[in-house]
C-alpha cells in the first residue's frame, strides 16, 4: 500500500507542476515516514543520509565542470570557426549546412557533456546561418535539437556519469569508449533524413550563392577547437588524469583558447559564465541528491523485487522483456529529462539486467540512446526547447520534420541492441 502511494504521491505531485527533484524527494520522504510510523521521528533521519549519500560521490565532481566546459566554449567562438572549416571541406549546396550542424554537434560532444548547452552553441551559429539560406526555422531547430542529443554518446557525456555511480560493475572509461561508436552512428544516421528532406523539400535553394570559407585559412582558426577533444580523450587514454580530472584540464584549456587565443572572453564574461554553469550544475545535482531519497525508499520498501519477477516470468522471452522496456522508456521519454530516467528507473532494471547476464556496460549505451531520443522527443524534448527558442518557432511546428530523425536514431539503438560489439568492442580494444 505505501510502496503504492509512493508512485502515486510522485505522479500527483508532478501533474501539479511540482519540479521533478521536489517530487522525488517529497514522495520518498512520505512513504520512509508511513513505513517507518512506529519508531522516533518515523525513521526521517534517513532522509538527510540519503540526501547526502546521494550525492557524496567522486564521478559527480566531473558534471559541474563539465557544464562549465559548455558555457565557456559556447562563447568563445570555437563553434563559428567549427563551422566555417566544416563547410570549407563540404562546400556548399542543398542539404549541406544541416549535414555541418550536426557534424559540429557531434564534434562538441567531444568537449562538453551537456546536450541543451550543445544546442545553444551549435543552434547560435547554425540556426541563423540556415535561416539566410532559405531554410524554414522550425526544420533548422528540428536538425539542431536532433543533433545535439549525440552529445551524451560521445565522451564526454553526463549521462554516463550518473549512470557508473548507479550502477557499480560499469566504470566512466568504458562507458566513455562505449558511447564513441554507436554515437558516430547516431550522427551519420540523423544526416541521411536531414539530407533528404532537405533536396525534396527543395529547402536551401540561397545556400549555393553563399561564399565558401578558405580551406587553409578555416582549418588555422579552428585548429583550437579541433585540439580540445584530442587533449581530453587522449589524456584520459593516456593515463595522465581521470576523467573527473579531465573535466578541469578542459575548463582551463577553453579559458585560455576564448580569452588567450580568440579573444571572445573578457574578464567581465567570466562571472556570468560561472553564474550559468553553477546554476545549471546545482539543478542537476540537487536531482541527483533528492532521487537518492525515492531510491532508498523504493529499496526498503521492497518494490524492486516484485516488479522484477512480474516482468521476468510475464512470459515475454529476454527480448520480448527489451521491447518491453524500450517502449516503456520511449512514453517515459517524452516526458521526462534523462537524468530523472536513470535516477528513477535504473534502481528497477538492474535486477532485470542480472537476471538476463546483460553486460552493464552495453546497457548503459542502450539506455543513455534511448534518452538521446528523448532530448528531442516532444512534448518535453530539452535540446529542442533550446533550438526552438533560439530559432523563435513554436516546437509543434517542428514534427513533421523531426519524426524522421528520432526514426533514424531508433534504427542506430535496434542495431546496437542486435550486435553488442557495436558498443563493447572498442572498450575491450582498450582494455576497460
Amino acid at each position: 500500500m505505501i510502496a503504492t502511494l509512493l508512485f502515486i504521491g510522485f505522479i500527483a505531485l508532478m501533474l501539479l507542476g511540482v519540479p521533478i527533484g521536489a517530487a522525488l524527494g517529497l514522495a520518498g520522504a512520505v512513504a520512509i515516514a508511513l513505513a517507518n510510523a512506529d519508531a522516533q521521528w518515523f525513521g526521517l533521519l534517513a532522509i538527510p543520509q540519503n540526501f547526502y549519500a546521494g550525492l557524496g560521490k567522486y564521478p559527480l565532481l566531473a558534471i559541474p565542470m563539465f557544464v562549465l566546459v559548455g558555457s565557456i566554449f559556447d562563447r568563445s567562438g570555437v563553434a563559428l570557426r567549427l563551422v566555417n572549416f566544416a563547410v570549407a571541406i563540404v562546400g556548399r549546396g542543398p542539404g549541406m549546412l544541416p549535414l555541418v550542424a550536426i557534424a559540429v554537434a557531434m564534434f562538441l560532444g567531444g568537449i562538453s557533456g551537456s546536450g541543451p548547452a550543445n544546442a545553444a552553441a551549435v543552434g547560435g551559429v547554425m540556426i541563423a546561418a540556415m535561416s539566410r539560406a532559405g531554410y524554414p526555422g522550425s526544420f533548422s531547430a528540428s536538425v539542431v535539437g536532433a543533433a545535439a542529443a549525440t552529445d551524451i554518446l560521445i565522451p564526454p557525456s553526463v549521462a554516463f556519469i550518473i549512470y557508473s555511480v548507479l550502477v557499480p560493475g560499469a566504470s566512466v572509461p568504458a562507458l566513455f569508449a562505449a558511447g564513441m561508436i554507436p554515437g558516430i552512428l547516431a550522427g551519420l544516421a540523423l544526416i541521411i533524413p536531414a539530407v533528404w528532406m532537405s533536396r525534396k523539400h527543395k529547402m536551401g535553394a540561397l545556400e549555393a550563392s553563399l561564399p565558401r570559407p578558405a580551406f587553409w585559412k578555416s582549418l588555422r582558426e579552428a585548429a583550437w577547437g579541433l585540439a580540445a577533444p584530442v587533449l581530453i580523450l587522449g589524456g584520459m587514454r593516456m593515463g595522465w588524469f581521470t576523467p573527473t580530472e579531465a573535466a578541469v584540464v578542459a575548463v582551463f584549456y577553453g579559458l585560455f583558447v576564448g580569452m588567450v587565443v580568440h579573444r571572445t572572453i573578457g574578464v567581465r564574461d567570466l562571472f556570468p559564465i560561472l553564474r550559468e554553469a553553477g546554476e545549471l550544475s546545482a539543478v542537476i545535482l540537487i536531482v541527483v541528491s533528492l532521487a537518492g531519497i525515492f531510491a532508498f525508499s523504493l529499496s526498503t520498501l521492497g518494490v524492486i523485487d516484485p516488479i522484477t519477477n512480474a516482468i521476468v516470468n510475464s512470459g515475454l522471452g529476454e527480448w520480448g522483456v527489451m521491447a518491453l522496456l524500450i517502449l516503456m522508456l520511449i512514453t517515459v521519454g517524452m516526458f521526462l529529462d534523462g537524468i530523472s530516467i536513470f535516477l528513477i528507473f535504473v534502481p528497477l532494471l538492474m535486477p532485470i539486467m542480472q537476471h538476463y547476464h546483460w553486460d552493464p556496460v552495453w546497457f548503459g549505451v542502450i539506455l543513455t540512446l534511448k534518452v538521446a531520443l528523448g532530448q528531442f522527443t516532444p512534448p518535453l524534448a530539452v535540446n529542442l526547447m533550446v533550438s526552438c527558442r533560439i530559432a523563435g518557432v513554436r516546437m509543434e511546428s517542428t514534427v513533421r520534420w523531426v519524426g524522421w530523425m528520432l526514426f533514424a536514431m531508433f534504427c542506430v539503438m535496434v542495431l546496437v541492441i542486435a550486435f553488442p560489439q557495436l558498443a563493447l568492442w572498442l572498450p575491450a580494444q582498450l582494455g576497460y
